[in-house]
């Protein structure tokens, strides 16, 4: 393991935010993520930060009387695993990274990790605004703030003046490459991402080697922004863990990424989002780009590679690129229906299955989150609804758990 971030060194007397664990029993529909199991009239029992059992609710005879019924559908924390916590959706990205002091985008951070809690988010991956993700980990982990547990990559990696350059480490060469990759590591970052393209490639191929193999040699995961496929076959061949985004995709790309076991975290959102009217003129976007956007989600052969990908057994994580414009932080439900809608997910709960235990396989964690099994930690949310028979009533969040603690 790499050495640990400085902060990680300071003693603690005590939290600022010391919310207690207890004892906690829900008694409800339970989706549990394991397999296709739903339990409708099934219970969820917490006992300080784990889970104690999970069950049918006639399992528990008199205590049944001591549980909270809670008339809807209790399941795993959701877990997202695409955004960005300094962006708040509404301003434009580049001013917000240019223009933005430290101190704004540390608000933005603590008040998008409360969007986040409310919407239901146990875990969340942030993708990088400069170096404020790392600052927002040590928040959480030292409960300064309350917030989603937290994934970060600290500053993604581009070559100089690549693709949002503006808000990213810049690199030339295979030694700066590598300087980078340890900067991001002794800030504390869980991962790497690097921004493999834009309109053309990205990184020359010692480049783009150098920053891979830095990244496994530190004992970390390595993600790259792909979003058409030379890049993804590019990055996939040379040895990175994910595709981010993804797009259009050829059958041998697709057969790569299933041979090198490279899953994809699509990001919906943005489109789905800033294509509808009322939404669009609620956020300012000019009519030039509604236009543009409304085209791009019409136009299936964009996401024929993606439903290609997924049928052919390339893991598909949720992620919304929230912090984009139009995308705050608590854009849940509309991210899960494209992906039933363009088919990149069968129905309802395997859309969930894309927000819970898949990606807790994806980021390494499936023995700690992202399903109900008893021992599991308490990553658990509470919904008002069904969202197996609605995918929208996943915004009807009444209850978060992370690690058994209620921050919702």
């Amino acid at each position: 393991m790499p050495e640990q971030a400085p902060w990680r060194f300071q003693k603690i007397t005590k939290p600022m935010f010391d919310i207690p664990t207890g004892h906690v029993l829900l008694i409800g529909r339970v989706i549990t993520c394991v397999g296709n199991e739903v339990i409708e009239d099934g219970f969820v029992e917490i006992e300080g930060k784990t889970i104690k059992a999970v069950g049918k609710a006639s399992e528990l005879g008199e205590r049944r009387s001591l549980a909270r019924h809670v008339g809807g559908t209790i399941m795993p924390g959701l877990i997202q695993s695409h955004g960005h916590l300094a962006w708040d959706g509404i301003h434009d990205l580049a001013a917000q990274s240019m223009n933005d002091a430290p101190e704004i985008s540390a608000y933005k951070s603590a008040g998008n990790m409360l969007l986040n809690l409310r919407a239901g988010v146990t875990t969340f991956r942030d993708l990088g605004m400069k170096r404020s993700n790392l600052f927002a980990k040590q928040a959480v982990s030292q409960g300064i703030f309350p917030g989603p547990r937290l994934l970060v990559c600290g500053e993604a990696i581009v070559q100089t003046g690549g693709h949002t350059y503006w808000c990213c480490h810049e690199a030339s060469g295979p030694d700066e490459m590598r300087k980078a990759v340890r900067m991001q590591v002794r800030g504390g970052a869980d991962l790497i991402k690097i921004m493999a393209c834009h309109d053309t490639l990205e990184f020359t191929d010692e480049e783009l080697h150098a920053v891979i193999d830095e990244t496994h040699r530190n004992g970390l995961p390595i993600t790259a922004h792909a979003t058409f496929d030379a890049a993804i076959a590019r990055v996939v061949a040379a040895g990175i863990d994910c595709v981010e985004h993804g797009g259009r995709m050829s059958a041998a790309t697709i057969d790569l990424l299933i041979q090198k076991r490279v899953p994809i975290v699509t990001t919906f959102a943005p489109l789905v989002q800033q294509s509808q009217p009322a939404i669009a003129k609620a956020y300012g976007i000019p009519d030039w780009k509604l236009e543009e956007r409304q085209k791009m989600v019409a136009d299936k052969s964009r996401t024929e590679g993606l439903v290609a990908a997924a049928k052919a057994g390339v893991p598909i994580a949720f992620g919304t690129d929230c912090g984009s414009p139009a995308v705050q932080h608590d854009v849940i439900g509309p991210e899960l229906a494209h992906m039933i809608k363009v088919g990149v997910k069968k129905d309802a709960l395997d859309a969930i299955h894309s927000a819970t235990v898949v990606p807790a396989a994806i980021h390494r964690l499936s023995d700690k989150i992202g399903s109900l099994k008893a021992g599991m930690l308490a990553d658990v949310i509470v919904i008002d609804g069904n969202p197996l028979n609605d995918i929208a009533d996943i915004a009807k969040v009444e209850m978060t758990f992370v690690e058994g603690r209620r921050l919702q």
